[in-house]
């Protein structure tokens, strides 16, 4: 009844999409023009196992043979391997992906067992433990009937892909969410479909005509579909059909799809994804966010019908799937007004100092627009992508600011009032760091300079906490005795731990780690406490060293003209010769303040600082 009804709609689309469909198989070419971005590829070493894993779980159920489900004269015992994410617990909700194999495969080639685990595994483990990735709850299951070699018959794969949708609805995802913490509240179709946001499909090859499908027949039930590699049509007008006859629009679904140019399904696969992008119905608008569109599409030059290819589709859309980034619900977006985010009320009286105190320190109406004094690396995509996290963790209840001056030290000395802590929590009990942001100690420039650091750090498990502190050298290491004191202080209420504790800073923010990791806090009027296990410096030229330096690392570009490399190298090279551990690297051509290095060859320096760190304890 429900192709019956497609094929009526498709007839009555007929007159307004024909003109629009011509144009589009007109417009066809095998290439990748009009693409809106590149694929990322996966890291080298997301290959090999972390000490982050999650689990791989096998699952049982029972459903009915395919061809007769609705019979239901033939009962099938069927398995699919269930990934739950590092540090899964039944006290959060989880969204949830169900991930279809190719032909030839089964229910093991995506992400193995717990006893052999993928590749792909590991990249997902390191995804999520890094913050790529939400932690999500992965389903790998199978088409097949009753053997591995069902999908080796390439008609009767394509058939039972077209029937997989009951035992998907009816039989899979009940047995799934019944059993692990999703945010479907029942496992009734109607519980299912009210959870459709936190719900997505996707598979590779012929995993990709199954995701299809069930963009056909589960259109309800899932928001997000992840087809790479296998077509269902190349005409628009069945796929808009299925959009009408469940009397959804644009807005209401995504779906991120992914080819090669020298893989064989390409050019069909192609042409049904720009016939949808061309059709008149609007119904698949392309776009890479879904305020704007329900369609993105990645082509990578070269790629074949391969695993590699699969991987690397596999990671980079579910790295985008319910990314705070992507959604229609996020907060802010780069077009967000700054003063926007400075009166949102989430933020209580803190909000002000998101940015500079003095706007005469920094200039732009909108995130897109930003720009910070001495600084011109800023990335509009982190910054929206930092005040969203701090938005989220505040909405949903989170303490992500703390004052380190009680009220009556504010009332005797009212520049305190423009100074605190923002915290980035990490793993319960692990190690802290303190990032200070530069700004010639004129101005605390923590939008690229700290809170860029700080999240990341975040996001590797670490407790980070983003200073701001009152202009003027010796005022700003005070703040930072402070903040150190106030931590040790409150270490319990924080849940960090206090050993081997890290110092990270940039230009004037940098000089403020390194003198309170010669002199300690005490000697900036904070608590006798221990110094830092670690400095991590970028672009200063802080000459000063002893004995007393805790192990630093430091990094600098080679064209800056405010700090010279030679200055920072000639240092490192004396704490060397004294015996404290360091680690330099200038960046060639560089210019100051490149924070993260995002896109420039200093990309990645955050691992090699935090590898430097876990070294000293």
């Amino acid at each position: 009844m429900k192709r019956l009804m497609i094929t009526m709609l498709i007839f009555a689309l007929c007159m307004t999409a024909c003109s629009a469909m011509a144009q589009g198989a007109e417009d066809f070419v095998p290439n990748t023009r009009n693409i809106p971005a590149a694929l990322e590829e996966i890291p080298e070493a997301y290959l090999q196992p972390t000490e982050q894993a999650g689990t791989m779980v096998r699952l049982d159920y029972t459903t009915w043979e395919s061809f007769t489900y609705e019979e239901k004269t033939h009962q099938l015992n069927k398995t699919a391997w269930v990934y739950l994410p590092y540090g899964y617990s039944d006290e959060n909700t989880y969204n949830v992906f169900y991930f279809m194999h190719g032909g030839w495969s089964n229910e093991t080639t995506q992400l193995g067992t717990d006893e052999r685990p993928s590749y792909l595994k590991h990249v997902i483990d390191h995804a999520i433990a890094d913050g790529k990735m939400q932690p999500m709850i992965i389903v790998c299951p199978t088409y097949n009937n009753t053997s591995p070699e069902d999908s080796g018959d390439y008609g009767l794969a394509i058939q039972l892909t077209d029937q997989y949708h009951n035992e998907l609805l009816y039989d899979l995802m009940p047995a799934v969410e019944g059993k692990y913490s999703t945010y479907a509240e029942d496992t009734t179709p109607e519980g299912l479909e009210a959870s459709r946001d936190h719900r997505g499909f996707g598979g590779f090859s012929m995993g990709s005509v199954t995701t299809w499908r069930t963009f056909e027949h589960c259109l309800p039930y899932f928001r997000y579909f992840m087809p790479s590699s296998g077509n269902l049509t190349t005409d628009a007008r069945y796929m808009d059909a299925i959009v009408d006859y469940y009397g959804y629009n644009w807005n209401d679904f995504f779906i991120f799809a992914c080819s090669g140019t020298s893989d064989f399904a390409y050019y069909a696969f192609n042409m049904q994804i720009l016939n949808m992008a061309a059709s008149a119905s609007g119904h698949f608008r392309m776009a890479d966010n879904e305020a704007e569109g329900s369609l993105a599409y990645r082509v990578k030059e070269g790629y074949s019908h391969d695993s590699r290819a699969m991987m690397e589709y596999a990671y980079n859309g579910l790295c985008w799937f319910w990314n705070s980034g992507n959604e229609s619900d996020a907060a802010y977006t780069v077009d967000s007004a700054i003063a926007d985010v400075i009166n949102d009320p989430v933020f209580a009286d803190y909000g002000r100092l998101i940015f500079p105190v003095d706007e005469g320190y920094y200039s732009g109406e909108t995130l897109k627009d930003l720009r910070l004094t001495w600084y011109s690396n800023i990335d509009p995509n982190k910054t929206v992508e930092i005040v969203n996290y701090m938005h989220d963790r505040a909405a949903s209840g989170d303490v992500i600011f703390y004052d380190i001056y009680t009220a009556e030290e504010k009332a005797a000395d009212p520049e305190k009032n423009d100074t605190g802590l923002f915290f980035f929590k990490g793993e319960p009990g692990a190690k802290f760091a303190v990032c200070n942001a530069g700004g010639g100690f004129a101005y605390v420039g923590a939008m690229h300079d700290s809170f860029p650091h700080a999240l990341e750090l975040s996001r590797k498990g670490y407790n980070a906490f983003a200073l701001i502190y009152r202009p003027g050298a010796q005022t700003a290491c005070e703040d930072l005795a402070r903040a150190i004191s106030f931590i040790f202080a409150h270490a319990d209420e924080l849940q960090v731990d206090t050993e081997c504790y890290s110092l990270w800073g940039g230009s004037a923010g940098a000089r403020m780690a390194a003198y309170l990791g010669t002199y300690g806090p005490a000697a900036f009027g904070g608590e006798e406490l221990p110094r830092p296990g670690a400095v991590i410096m970028q672009y200063t030229g802080h000459g000063e060293y002893s004995e007393l330096d805790p192990p630093t690392y430091a990094c600098v570009g080679t064209n800056d003209g405010i700090a010279s490399w030679r200055t920072m190298q000639r240092r490192l090279q004396a704490m060397e010769s004294i015996g404290i551990p360091t680690e330099f690297h200038a960046y060639e051509g560089l210019s100051h303040g490149f924070g993260l290095g995002t896109g420039t060859v200093a990309e990645g320096w955050i691992d090699d600082a935090v590898a430097f760190w876990e070294k000293q304890y």
